[in-house]
C-alpha cells in the first residue's frame, strides 16, 4: 500500500445562516479557539474557522439546518475539571458523564449556540 491516514485535518459543524458572529462569540470568546481566515472564494458561503489544537473546527452554513445531537466531535483537553468550571461559571450548561475507570477517561458534553453535541475530554 503507497498511502496512509495521518490524522484529521478538520471536522465541519453545520450552522444556520448569519451564524458567524455568535460563533466566533462562542468558539474564540469562550472557548479562546483562534480564528481562521477562510480562502477568499469560500468566504461567500457565509460560516467560519477555527483552530483547536492542530486540528481546525469549519462552521458552515446549512440552509435546510438541523443541529447534529448525536453524532459529534470529540476534543482532547487537558485540566478538563478547570474548562468545566469556567464553562459554569459563564452559564454554559454541561452534562456531566461519570468518570469511567474502566475506560480510563472522563469526559462531559456540551451543545454549542446552534444546538450541536459537542463532547470535550481528558484521557486519565
Amino acid at each position: 500500500m503507497s498511502y496512509s491516514f495521518t490524522g484529521i485535518d478538520h471536522i465541519q459543524l453545520a450552522a444556520p445562516a448569519g451564524c458567524e458572529e455568535e460563533a466566533r462569540h462562542f468558539f474564540t470568546g469562550l472557548l479562546g479557539w483562534p480564528e481562521i481566515d477562510k480562502p477568499e472564494p469560500l468566504k461567500k458561503r457565509g460560516g467560519v474557522w477555527f483552530e483547536c489544537g492542530t486540528h481546525q473546527v469549519h462552521i458552515g452554513v446549512q440552509q435546510d439546518f438541523t443541529p447534529a445531537t448525536k453524532a459529534h466531535p470529540a476534543f482532547h483537553v487537558v485540566h478538563l475539571d478547570e474548562l468545566r468550571d469556567y464553562l459554569l461559571i459563564h452559564d454554559v450548561p454541561v452534562i456531566n458523564d461519570d468518570v469511567r475507570k474502566d475506560e480510563g477517561v472522563k469526559r462531559f458534553y456540551l451543545k454549542d449556540p446552534f444546538g450541536n453535541r459537542l463532547e470535550f475530554l481528558e484521557w486519565l
